[in-house]
């Protein structure tokens, strides 16, 4: 992640980074793993690349029925324990790019945003509502640097539960003082954060970014 500066911080409060209501088709064509899809990614990344999406698979599948809070460490866990953390330029050759949950699984690498959208995504998939997840861009202060984790909201104003790849623990957002935190967002709306409650919304799905591209890549064959 680039170092945070004070003009990117601002257009956090005007920027809306959301999915439109396309949203559950690209989800839906994102996580749809078939044999040929298998077939693909042995061909093209390995046996260790299918084997990831093979585990993603049960893990969804298996896990509809469970409890939120094992649906969230588990998920946790999964994305944490399988996935190398590579900056963009170097996976990409790009400053910036937010990969599908297929492409980071594939490489087998990834950012913090790729961690947090691929949660994210496979939270939903699992039935959580989207109205308690939140992927928040913060401030990693050790750091020095903007980092993006997932945001767990039992309730709008309960305190929430971060999953990070940074720090493979789940805890409340209260006992993570490493972190600022700055703005979120969801499918359907953008949040300026703070630690306690939902934070002050500011503005719908309706503006253009990185999802977009995002979305589309989803809708098509990722191999």
């Amino acid at each position: 992640m680039p170092a945070v500066n004070k003009g990117a911080l601002n257009a956090a409060k005007i920027a809306i980074i959301a999915f439109s209501l396309c949203f559950g088709i690209a989800l839906a064509a994102g996580l749809l793993i078939d044999q040929s899809l298998l077939d693909r990614v042995e061909k093209k990344y390995g046996a260790a690349a299918k084997q990831r999406f093979v585990d993603w698979q049960s893990l969804i599948e298996n896990g509809k029925s469970w409890p939120e809070a094992e649906k969230l460490e588990r998920v946790n866990n999964f994305f944490n324990g399988n996935v190398e953390f590579v900056d963009d330029i170097i996976l990409w050759q790009k400053t910036d790019y937010w990969a599908a949950p297929t492409e980071f699984l594939a490489k087998g690498a990834g950012d913090c945003e790729d961690y947090s959208i691929a949660k994210y995504f496979t939270l939903v998939e699992m039935g959580v509502d989207e109205s308690k997840l939140r992927i928040t861009y913060v401030k990693a202060l050790a750091l020095n640097q903007a980092h993006m984790v997932l945001t767990y909201f039992d309730s709008p104003r309960a305190v929430p539960l971060v999953l990070d790849n940074l720090k493979p623990s789940i805890v409340p957002a209260t006992q993570r003082s490493d972190l600022q935190p700055v703005y979120s967002f969801n499918g359907t709306g953008l949040w300026l954060a703070k630690s306690k409650g939902s934070g002050q919304h500011v503005g719908g799905s309706d503006r253009l970014s990185m999802w977009t591209e995002l979305k589309l890549r989803m809708l098509e064959s990722p191999f």
